[in-house]
C-alpha cells in the first residue's frame, strides 16, 4: 500500500503494531510530504532494496520468485508551490523509472495532484 503525507519524520522503517506488516518511510520536513510503503507480513522478507529520493518518492525493491517487483509511491507538488517544485519532482521520478531495469515490474501509485480544466466546479 503506497501511502502519501505521512507524520513520521525521518528515512526509516517500522513494524506495525502486532500486524506483522512493515512500513518504510521517508519525510525530512516536519511540517509536510512524506511517503510510504506498507508491506505485508508475507513479502516483507522480499524487500531486497529501499530507495528514498528526497520527501516525494520512495521505491522498495521485492524478489518474488522469479519477478523482481518495483513498488514506487510519490505525492507531487500541488498547485500552490512554485514551479520549480514541481519540475523537480517530475524529473526525479522520470530518474526513479529509467533506472528500474528493463523486465522488471513497475507498481505506482501516489497523489499526482492532477486537476482537469482550469476552473474548480462540482
Amino acid at each position: 500500500m503506497c501511502l502519501q503525507e505521512t507524520k513520521w519524520t525521518g528515512e526509516k522503517a517500522k513494524k506495525l503494531d502486532n500486524s506483522g506488516f512493515k512500513l518504510w518511510y521517508t519525510r525530512k520536513i516536519r511540517s509536510r510530504n512524506g511517503v510510504g510503503i506498507i508491506v505485508d507480513k508475507e513479502w516483507k522478507k522480499d524487500v531486497v532494496d529501499v530507495r528514498r529520493v528526497g520527501d516525494r518518492i520512495i521505491v522498495l525493491k521485492l524478489v518474488v520468485g522469479q519477478d523482481t517487483f518495483n513498488v514506487i509511491s510519490g505525492y507531487a507538488p500541488q498547485v500552490g508551490l512554485a514551479e520549480h517544485f514541481k519540475v523537480k519532482f517530475w524529473e526525479d521520478l522520470e530518474g526513479v523509472l529509467q533506472d528500474i531495469p528493463q523486465g522488471e515490474k513497475v507498481f505506482l501509485g501516489g497523489d499526482l495532484n492532477g486537476h482537469v480544466g482550469s476552473v474548480a466546479r462540482g
